[in-house]
């Protein structure tokens, strides 16, 4: 039996968005809170965008093959900022608050339909609910849940930030397993990757897997076509009630 349902957080709880404006305004707002730590960064911001960009994407792929996630001061240091020799020291102070604002300000995030409706709905049928998130920000979850007044919803809150481990990784699963005091057939997850979501709900053996569509992710999904598919494919997040009540056997 069901008896939780955790979700991941971009591409499933709301969409993202990116495109060069945003970027733009990211990079010039970077620069600018670098400043106030007395860090100086004089590159044009189209040409730091496309930087960032490039180092994010040569971090996701270390993160990506060994499914281990450094302290944010690291990934600035070593990866996002890595051209300018800043240095942990100097980056530790603001290191978190650059990585709320990578996830928050450098993208558009738009919350799915029905979101608190569907948390109301889930919790009323008794159901423990949750995040498992890869992130680099300890605090962008917390953030959004009380943004998107579902916080007093939430039993735990697992960011790969916080653990050192990354989804698909069965580790990050596992803990938040042992937080909520569960078996692995007893939780649900709901997310929108095949490379990270229905592989690692897979490779923990959770009772239930559903993927949510979204398109704008089809990249990271390349190569995996021979994966099983989830349990169950869904396009809304207000359908879930009904699907747990019917691997409950309540309908």
């Amino acid at each position: 039996m069901i008896k939780a349902v955790l979700f991941d957080i971009g591409g499933t709880l709301h969409t993202v968005t990116n495109n060069a404006k945003l970027a733009r305004s990211f990079a010039k707002r970077l620069e600018r809170r670098l400043e106030v730590y007395d860090i100086h960064i004089t590159t044009p911001y189209d040409e730091l965008a496309f930087t960032l960009h490039e180092n994010a994407e040569d971090y996701k792929h270390w993160s990506e093959q060994t499914l281990r996630e450094l302290p944010n001061v690291k990934i600035w240091n070593e990866y996002y900022l890595k051209e300018y020799h800043i240095g942990e020291e100097k980056l530790a102070p603001i290191a978190e608050e650059l990585s709320f604002l990578y996830d928050y300000e450098r993208v558009q995030n738009k919350r799915r339909p029905k979101l608190y409706e569907t948390m109301e709905a889930l919790a009323g049928q008794g159901m423990k609910l949750g995040i498992i998130s890869n992130i680099i920000s300890s605090s962008f979850v917390p953030h959004i849940v009380k943004e998107y007044g579902i916080d007093k919803f939430m039993d735990v809150i697992i960011c790969s930030e916080d653990v050192g481990v990354r989804k698909p990784s069965p580790e990050i699963f596992e803990i938040a397993l042992r937080r909520l005091g569960l078996e692995a057939s007893e939780m649900a997850y709901v997310g929108d990757t095949i490379s990270r979501d229905v592989r690692g709900a897979q490779a923990a053996h959770l009772g239930l897997m559903i993927q949510i569509r979204n398109p704008s992710i089809a990249h990271r999904d390349v190569g995996m076509e021979n994966v099983p598919p989830a349990d169950y494919i869904i396009d809304e997040l207000w359908e879930i009630p009904d699907i747990i009540r019917k691997v409950n056997g309540e309908q």
